[in-house]
C-alpha cells in the first residue's frame, strides 16, 4: 500500500513556525522548554519575522522551510553555541530546536547564524 501526503498538510506545519517564530536563539546545549532556550542556555538571540522564512520543495522529498541567515548578532553570554532554537515569545513556546556546528562565542562580540532549513519528508 502506497503512502502519500498533500503538500498543503506539510506546509501547514511549516506555516505555524512562520506565523509564530519571533526569536532565534543560539544555545549552549539542547533546551527542553521555552525557559531553557530563552534564558538558561541562551547565548545570543535575534528577532525573526515572517519574511525570514520560505517554504519550498524538500531536498529529496516533502517540503522544507528555509530560515534566513542573520549576521552580526550581539552575544549576551560567553559560551559554546551548539544548538539553535526558534521561539514564540508571545506564547512562550519552544517551537523548534536543531543542532549547530559548535562555535565559541564571547559576551560583547557577535555571532552569525547561517541559512538553515527544516525538512519534513514524504511518508515512506
Amino acid at each position: 500500500m502506497a503512502k502519500s501526503v498533500s503538500n498543503t498538510v506539510l506546509d501547514a506545519a511549516l506555516q505555524h513556525i512562520i506565523d509564530n517564530a519571533t526569536r532565534m536563539v543560539a544555545c549552549s546545549q539542547e533546551p527542553a522548554n521555552y525557559t531553557e532556550a530563552n534564558s538558561t542556555y541562551a547565548l545570543a538571540d535575534v528577532t525573526m519575522a515572517p519574511g525570514d522564512f520560505a517554504i519550498a520543495d524538500g531536498d529529496s522529498s516533502g517540503r522544507k522551510l528555509t530560515v534566513a541567515a542573520k549576521a552580526g548578532v550581539a552575544v549576551d553570554t560567553t559560551g559554546n553555541a551548539n544548538h539553535v532554537a526558534l521561539l514564540d515569545v508571545t506564547g512562550t513556546e519552544l517551537l523548534y530546536v536543531t543542532t549547530a556546528p559548535s562555535q565559541g562565542v564571547s559576551s560583547g562580540g557577535t555571532v552569525d547564524f547561517g541559512t538553515w532549513d527544516i525538512e519534513i519528508a514524504d511518508p515512506t
